[in-house]
């Protein structure tokens, strides 16, 4: 008895024993990965920033290395309305020709790709094909055989002159991506509506254009990108000042001795032709992460 009771005196009073803790095994791939993300969002942002920045510095100081202009100055941005540089007008005529390439586009592209995705006919993979090839080939490819027409049909310095190119690069793009977009929306959404009464175009029209939003509106933004930055079309189209498009003005710019090059009023230039694109992202991106598809389906 006694043995066993000093044992277990033994045992309750001696000390706890330590069991190691294994330490937290640290997550080094998500460290690496948000440090992967912050060099490419560096590395795409610098330039845009060096733009900025060289857009903000006085005239005399365009070559300066400083990596935050001081002091600030709005010269350039006031320069690049000077008269001379036509840049207004240039403005208009990129907005005239960006809006209705994309206007157009969405339109027949629309079209086209709802029909390649629900409607069943021979060679019809063989056409959409055929049509994404159409993309594929180099714009300078096609500067002079363009040329050469709409000069003989007298169309140079005009808009259509840079609108019709501008589609033909556009709507392969656009048919693709809403073709994909189409095949996969659900065809229960059709016989819905056509079980109400509606007609396949009254379904199209009334059903699957206001579900399809996200869809088109992503294409409007690829389209309207292309078709603001276009540079080799409406440079080889035009060669009058009223009718130039921004991309092309910019080229055009001149400094105070008419030899010099106005870097900084080029950067700010810059800045101002990206400022559209930035409001047109953000316009959209709204409607292209609204949930238009709930509740399309009828249960």
């Amino acid at each position: 008895m006694s043995s066993s009771t000093i044992d277990t005196t033994k045992t309750a009073s001696s000390p706890a024993v330590d069991i190691p803790t294994v330490p937290a095994k640290k997550n080094y791939g998500m460290w690496a990965a948000y440090l992967g993300i912050a060099v490419i969002i560096v590395y795409c942002l610098a330039p845009f920033y060096w733009m900025l920045v060289t857009a903000l510095r006085q005239p005399t100081d365009t070559f300066s290395i400083a990596p935050v202009p001081a002091p600030l100055s709005f010269q350039n941005f006031i320069d690049v309305f000077n008269p001379k540089n036509a840049f207004g007008i240039a403005l208009i005529n990129s907005i005239i020709v960006a809006g209705v390439v994309t206007v157009l586009t969405l339109l027949i592209g629309t079209i086209a790709a709802y029909a390649l995705a629900r409607l069943d006919f021979r060679f019809k993979n063989a056409a959409l094909g055929i049509i994404i090839a159409c993309s594929m080939f180099p714009g300078i490819a096609m500067v002079i055989p363009l040329f050469q027409l709409f000069t003989n049909i007298g169309w140079i310095n005009t808009y259509q002159a840079m609108i019709l190119p501008a589609m033909s690069f556009a709507l392969p793009l656009a048919v693709w991506n809403l073709t994909a977009f189409f095949r996969q929306m659900p065809a229960e959404l059709e016989e819905a509506a056509m079980i109400d009464g509606c007609t396949q175009g009254q379904a199209f029209r009334k059903v699957i254009i206001p579900i399809a939003a996200p869809g088109v509106f992503t294409t409007a933004i690829i389209v309207f990108v292309a078709a603001w930055n276009e540079y080799i079309i409406a440079l080889t189209m035009t060669n009058k000042a009223d009718i130039r498009t921004a991309t092309v003005a910019v080229t055009f710019f001149t400094g105070t001795t008419g030899r010099d090059i106005p870097t900084g009023t080029i950067m700010a230039a810059g800045i101002i032709l990206t400022i559209p694109l930035i409001i047109m992202v953000l316009i959209f991106q709204r409607r292209i992460v609204s949930g238009l598809t709930a509740g399309g389906v009828k249960s």
